[in-house]
């Protein structure tokens, strides 16, 4: 069931501090694994749409994921939309600045704008720290305004800034691989709404590059061929 007010995952992005220096680990995610991108998907909605909307995306473009409609509508969408709507949040920007203080920020772009390396150490650096409001802290943004939003499947951890050492308080549901593999699938998701069609173009691109070489070397050939009598 979705979470709407409790999860703020990435939120809000604007207030959060300056960047601490954490080093960034390396994103694996895959944008041609379908079966990853369907469970960010999942994960997604499931976690993160009840605060942040995706405005340029719709439910129906989630078939470029392998998804039928079906699917999408009996897994994906809860509160009436229509297939063809954008992926929007629940609630009205007036209620939202009245319970967080500020607009949810809309994560279309996110993967473009922060880097999925940024995305994947983020979602996996929150500790408890009892002196901020929530009871979160981040390693990558420092006073994080925000509570850890998929803190159930990862546990709860607590983080030295000063050693840059980890402890586990508390085990997830997921345990340490499962919950790693969970937020790579995320950060595949928002890899991909951040550009669906970057794949195909990618694909596109190498079929086009491969024609040119072909006809190049006709070019070539026929260059010479009229150039052959030529002293």
């Amino acid at each position: 069931m979705r979470k709407l007010i409790a999860i703020a995952l990435f939120f809000p992005l604007g207030l959060l501090a300056a960047e601490t220096g954490y080093r960034l680990d390396r994103s694996p995610h895959k944008p041609t694994d379908i079966v990853s991108l369907q469970s960010g998907a999942k994960l997604y909605v499931n976690y993160c749409l009840g605060c942040h909307g995706l405005q340029y995306m719709r439910y129906n473009r989630l078939a470029d994921i392998g998804l039928a409609e079906a699917q999408i509508r009996d897994n994906l969408m809860f509160t009436g939309e229509k297939v063809g709507d954008t992926i929007g949040i629940p609630m009205r920007p007036k209620e939202a600045k009245q319970w967080f203080g500020v607009v949810p920020p809309d994560l279309s772009v996110v993967a473009r704008s922060r880097g999925a390396d940024w995305l994947y150490t983020y979602l996996r650096a929150f500790y408890r720290d009892p002196k901020t409001v929530t009871g979160w802290n981040n390693a990558v943004f420092a006073n994080v305004a925000m509570p850890h939003a998929l803190w159930t499947l990862q546990g709860a951890r607590a983080f030295d800034p000063k050693t840059r050492a980890w402890t586990e308080l508390t085990p997830g549901s997921l345990g340490a691989a499962g919950y790693d593999a969970a937020v790579r699938d995320l950060v595949n998701f928002l890899v991909y709404v951040g550009e669906p069609s970057a794949l195909r173009r990618r694909n596109t691109g190498i079929v086009v590059l491969f024609v040119l070489g072909v006809l190049f070397v006709f070019t070539w050939l026929l260059k010479r061929e009229y150039w052959r009598d030529v002293k």
